[in-house]
């Protein structure tokens, strides 16, 4: 590690407080753009007329962008220094929101997001990094990686809040802008705040890895996108299949690499890789959901942006408070035990949403989603101080990036799967619809998707048509769908949970101590 940290235990100053408030909200923007496009999607398609296959792009390739790059960009940050790179990535990432703001074609907004993710994936893996580093106090980490969780949390759950009231009074690309300063104020102030950071002996750059990495996650997700957009063929596994394939090869190669991209032997750790697979499922069902509760909120219920976001608000105060109290919970309850409630809970929300989403009830979807709040934020605290506190001291680091990777890959699939899936659902339900008198195009227009459906409608004069119901009760169907889905895979998870916990002693006191 470089020379200019030290490992002491001094308690730490104002000026590490402020370096968190700097990392925080760097953490918190580049999470909120996997999520501020959600209330958005409506005037893009209203102003850009994507395709299906654009518009399940224009969603999710930022996600995926920052989780195909992360590994990469986390190991590169060790051989040249975190905060070089985060400096870097602000600048481009600055840049790509400008680009974005301004997009007048899908395609431009699809490569714009696509920039994006690239440079979120050089500011994501630096920021827990710096952070670990800022505070060498053990209780002051503890509380520091609390208060950065709370931003990534928060950055997902505020995005479609923010573009709710942004798209009330302007443009779509608003939404973009609003990330250009606060990138220029990390730009001006992290030189003087956060200290440099790199490990001396950390190797060359693999470049062989970095590839096989991106041709593991991008297939996969391409397969997928094409099975959402087209509906289901056996072509499309290929790419899915080539993709499993080449991670295989990743896998092969980081074994016998001196300095590998990802440390696997922290996968040998029973409660490291059961707190993982916790954490992964959790952000990936809350942030899946989250995309069908917004798009659901206007396109089924019928509410502007600025509704929505204003009906999100009990929601969003519920998450806000458990991120800065969850500390409090696993104090008492210890993380086991904290972990496994959460899961039920998490569950006992998901399952709610279902019923809500089926019978079209909109008190009883945001209620679901307080309570889904109560159990989701606990659970993903605690399991990244699991993550990080269940591995060898001198692997912390490492450990910390896979976390950072897990979170961001998790809430990308949820993305892009859910959305799939609903899709594919939205598909299956509007096979019998009576869409006689429209033409070719606007029949698979409608067959896409719910929010081209409903262009189609205004369009045509056909609001009233029995098929604009048709298409939003199958919409519906695919959020149940995934809820419930969401709702037996928790459970599963916790289950499975218990029982890897339960075999393995916990040095609880490098976990919690908040």
């Amino acid at each position: 590690m470089s020379a200019t940290i030290d490992v002491g235990a001094q308690k730490a100053t104002r000026r590490e407080w402020i370096g968190l408030l700097i990392l925080s909200i760097a953490c918190l923007i580049y999470s909120m753009d996997l999520s501020v496009l959600f209330l958005a999607m409506p005037a893009i398609v209203s102003d850009l007329d994507p395709s299906a296959t654009q518009l399940l792009w224009i969603n999710d390739i930022y996600g995926f962008m920052v989780a195909g790059f992360l590994v990469t960009m986390g190991t590169l940050g060790d051989r040249i220094g975190r905060r070089k790179v985060l400096l870097i990535g602000a600048f481009f990432f600055g840049a790509a929101s400008v680009f974005a703001a301004f997009a007048n074609t899908a395609s431009m907004l699809i490569v714009a997001r696509a920039l994006l993710g690239i440079a979120g994936a050089t500011i994501a893996p630096s920021t827990l990094s710096l952070v670990v580093n800022l505070f060498r106090d053990e209780s002051e980490r503890n509380r520091a990686i609390s208060i950065w969780g709370t931003a990534f949390a928060l950055g997902g759950l505020i995005g479609p809040l923010i573009g709710g009231v942004l798209l009330q009074y302007f443009h779509w690309g608003s939404v973009f802008l609003i990330n250009v300063p606060i990138m220029g104020a990390l730009l001006a102030s992290a030189p003087f705040l956060l200290p440099e950071y790199k490990d001396e002996n950390a190797g060359r750059l693999d470049l062989l890895s970095v590839g096989l990495s991106l041709l593991t996650v991008l297939p996969v997700v391409y397969g997928f996108k094409k099975m959402a957009a087209e509906g289901f063929e056996l072509i499309q596994l290929l790419p899915i299949l080539f993709g499993l394939a080449v991670g295989v090869v990743f896998i092969k190669r980081q074994k016998v690499l001196e300095h590998p991209m990802i440390d696997l032997a922290l996968f040998r750790i029973p409660a490291f890789s059961a707190s993982l697979m916790v954490n992964l499922a959790g952000v990936f069902f809350i942030f899946g959901i989250f995309l069908f509760q917004n798009l659901y909120l206007q396109l089924v219920i019928g509410l502007t942006p600025l509704k929505a976001a204003l009906w999100s608000i009990p929601s969003s105060l519920v998450f806000t408070v458990m991120s800065f109290q969850a500390w409090r919970v696993t104090n008492k309850l210890g993380p086991v035990k904290t972990v496994l409630l959460g899961l039920v809970v998490n569950a006992l929300g998901t399952g709610l949403m279902a019923i809500a989403a089926w019978h079209s009830s909109l008190v009883g979807v945001l209620g679901a989603s307080m309570i889904m709040g109560l159990g989701f934020v606990p659970v993903i605290l605690t399991t990244t101080g699991l993550i990080v506190g269940t591995a060898p001291p001198e692997r912390a680091g490492s450990a910390s990036a896979i976390s950072e990777t897990s979170a961001e890959f998790g809430g990308a699939l949820g993305v892009a799967v859910l959305g799939s899936l609903g899709t594919l659902f939205y598909r299956f339900g509007m096979q019998d619809a009576d869409l006689g008198g429209l033409s070719p195009v606007d029949r698979d227009a409608v067959n896409a998707a719910l929010g081209t459906a409903l262009e189609v409608a205004r369009d045509t004069g056909n609001e009233a048509a029995p098929w604009v119901g048709m298409a939003r009760d199958s919409f519906a169907g695919g959020f149940a769908l995934c809820c419930a889905l969401a709702t037996v895979t928790l459970l599963l998870i916790a289950a499975i949970a218990a029982r890897v916990y339960a075999r393995t002693e916990l040095d609880e006191s490098r976990i919690s101590g908040h």
